[in-house]
């Protein structure tokens, strides 16, 4: 590695437990009515709670996960579909 780049990673138990959390809080909104992909960015995008629903516990289960973690494996995975 070269310069102040620093390698992160996440390990396969926390990606398995981030993808349970975002699967509850999605199903959650869902449940309440709302659009579960605009709410979960709109809380992504601003860290404001209040874009989940504290229906089943999803504003609880979603401030335990670490957003940067959310967003490496949102976006691998986006990039791992567009190559298969």
């Amino acid at each position: 590695m070269s310069g102040n780049t620093k390698p992160i990673t996440i390990g396969k138990n926390n990606e398995e437990d981030i993808r349970q959390v975002i699967k509850a809080v999605y199903d959650a909104l869902n449940e309440k009515g709302y659009d579960p992909i605009s709410q979960i960015v709109g809380y992504l995008l601003t860290e404001d709670p209040t874009y989940i629903t504290t229906h089943n516990n999803a504003r609880i289960l979603i401030r335990r996960v670490d957003r940067f973690e959310l967003l490496q494996i949102l976006l691998r995975d986006y990039i791992n579909a567009d190559n298969s």
